[in-house]
């Protein structure tokens, strides 16, 4: 089993909220923070803890409990500076990994230059989205179907290349079905130049895994997040 891991989510807005939820959700620990006590007050019932900070300033940001967060997601979409500003502080405080929200490409350029891992454009991905794809870095996306099955499109797991399908009997063993597979090659053009090709494969029992492949697996939500904790 998986350990579970820890998230930070500074700004607690619709946004914010909504990554809460999901992370919840999905079993792992929260820790939410915000400047306005009406919004903390109301998260407390939702997450692990939630926390009165303002994450602009550097002492208050020391105080907060930081030490065991994998995650942080800066979610602050309404205040450009401080957002900027608690990226940069989440980073020297040392969190392993800083997720920032953007409003706009300077935006985005900005935080990545204070020490942003990774930036989320919120014209591309909702909260919940992007907080499922946290949990389960290897799941690229997530399509449900209905209330309990889901389409998951998801990296092959080091421990299945190389096994061919009738070894690992994903549908026996854990109720789920790999119905396609998205496999790159690297061909050359007339000039010698490599031209990166995606080929959708339709899988035999008897085809090999290989590492980079993506899976599209379908089952019910439960025996997913089993298998994506694996």
């Amino acid at each position: 089993m998986a350990q579970k891991r820890s998230f930070a989510v500074i700004g607690l807005g619709a946004f914010g909220a909504s990554i809460c939820d999901v992370l919840v959700e999905k079993g792992t620990n929260v820790v939410a923070m915000d400047r306005d006590a009406m919004v903390v007050e109301q998260m407390k019932s939702r997450v692990s803890a939630a926390v009165l900070v303002d994450t602009t300033n550097e002492d208050s940001l020391l105080k907060a409990p930081l030490d065991d967060i994998d995650v942080a997601i800066v979610a602050i979409g309404d205040n450009l500076e401080a957002s900027i500003l608690t990226t940069m502080l989440l980073k020297q405080r040392g969190v392993p990994y800083v997720v920032a929200r953007a409003v706009s490409q300077l935006h985005a350029t900005v935080l990545r230059r204070v020490g942003a891992n990774e930036v989320i454009n919120i014209e591309v991905e909702t909260g919940t989205r992007v907080a499922r794809r946290l949990v389960a870095p290897d799941v690229l996306d997530s399509v449900p179907l209905s209330a309990e099955i889901s389409l998951n499109e998801q990296l092959t797991p080091k421990y299945f290349t190389g096994k061919t399908l009738e070894e690992l009997k994903l549908e026996e063993k854990l109720h789920i079905r790999l119905v396609a597979i998205l496999r790159l090659s690297i061909d050359l053009d007339d000039s010698g130049n490599s031209v990166r090709q995606e080929n959708l494969i339709f899988p035999e029992p008897n085809m090999t895994l290989e590492d980079g492949d993506r899976l599209f697996l379908l089952g019910r939500n439960d025996d997913l997040v089993e298998f994506e904790n694996l």
